[in-house]
């Protein structure tokens, strides 16, 4: 099959387009077609080599956790899908290898959920690392209850986006964190869009001066001090990027697949709950420029990878 492989830790020079082999399909496993696979962060970073001490890399490794596609054939052991069925998943393993930057991906079972109905594969290929990452945090770390304030750091990207859909629906009043050209996006959502810098804790204030009472980071550093201070005094704070945020009294939330969380997901978007903005997207030959779009940072919303039928 095609695919996007690197054989050696690198910059996005490093991701190489040509045929690799055809995944195996164990007792456990859903054999996909893939046809959109979703680029975050995580993935340029497993490509420098800065998850080799979690994560063992076998080389030549395919990037990419998130996908969207086609069931080809379940393995035996699994009765919850049958070919034809259309699925997204957090295809996250317990090695780098089988990616899902490939026209297949072998998924574990516990990794799949349905694809929403409502979304084109494009949009529901962003959705599973960005959408756990946001659900799980607000659900299981913050405890978000109606009538809360949530203040959420860089609400226009990926994990942001999608935190401030969940938590408007949970019923707080959510403000969200953006650059100035993002503000009109972040209002769509449903957040109270600040800006970044310096004088954030004063504007912060200004839209909330008793404090908020929940806060998530998706930023770390400095941001988390001016966070922890922002809180009401049994706020809770909480933070995917920074495993400091323990020194504030706050968790470090670190994603994992989990398949009834991802169906909830499935189910919000066609529900309306949810959408997934698409900044931009790349064939998968040119997954490179993928990677370094991402690299740049200030995307709004996903960037996809797409595959060919």
């Amino acid at each position: 099959m095609k695919a996007i492989s690197y054989a050696r830790y690198g910059g996005p020079e490093v991701l190489e387009y040509g045929d690799v082999d055809d995944p195996k399909v164990g007792p456990d496993t859903v054999l996909v077609r893939v046809r959109a696979a979703s680029v975050n962060p995580v993935d340029w970073k497993a490509r420098q080599g800065h998850l080799d001490a979690i994560l063992p890399t076998v080389f030549p490794a395919v990037p990419g956790w998130d996908v969207a596609g086609v069931v080809v054939r379940p393995g035996p052991a699994v009765p919850e899908f049958a070919a034809g069925d259309e699925v997204i998943g957090y295809v996250r393993q317990d090695v780098l290898s089988g990616g899902t930057f490939a026209e297949y991906v072998a998924a574990p079972v516990r990794t799949l959920a349905p694809k929403p109905r409502g979304l084109t594969f494009e949009e529901a290929a962003g959705i599973p690392l960005a959408g756990l990452t946001a659900y799980q945090v607000l659900h299981r770390v913050l405890g978000v209850r109606r009538g809360e304030t949530v203040l959420v750091h860089a609400a226009a990207g990926g994990v942001g986006s999608v935190a401030v859909q969940l938590a408007a629906h949970l019923g707080a009043r959510v403000i969200g964190t953006a650059s100035e050209r993002n503000h009109d996006f972040v209002r769509g959502l449903g957040a109270e869009p600040l800006s970044y810098g310096e004088g954030l804790a004063e504007r912060v204030r200004g839209l909330a001066p008793e404090g908020v009472d929940a806060v998530f980071d998706t930023v770390g550093g400095d941001t988390l001090k001016t966070s922890a201070n922002l809180l009401v005094p049994e706020g809770r704070l909480a933070s995917i990027i920074d495993p400091g945020v323990v020194e504030y009294g706050g968790h470090y939330w670190f994603v994992r697949p989990d398949p009834q969380d991802l169906r909830k997901l499935s189910e919000l978007a066609d529900q309306g709950v949810l959408a997934i903005h698409v900044e931009e997207t790349f064939p998968l030959e040119r997954a490179a420029d993928a990677h370094r779009r991402s690299e740049d940072g200030h995307v709004r919303g996903k960037i996809v990878v797409t595959v060919p039928e």
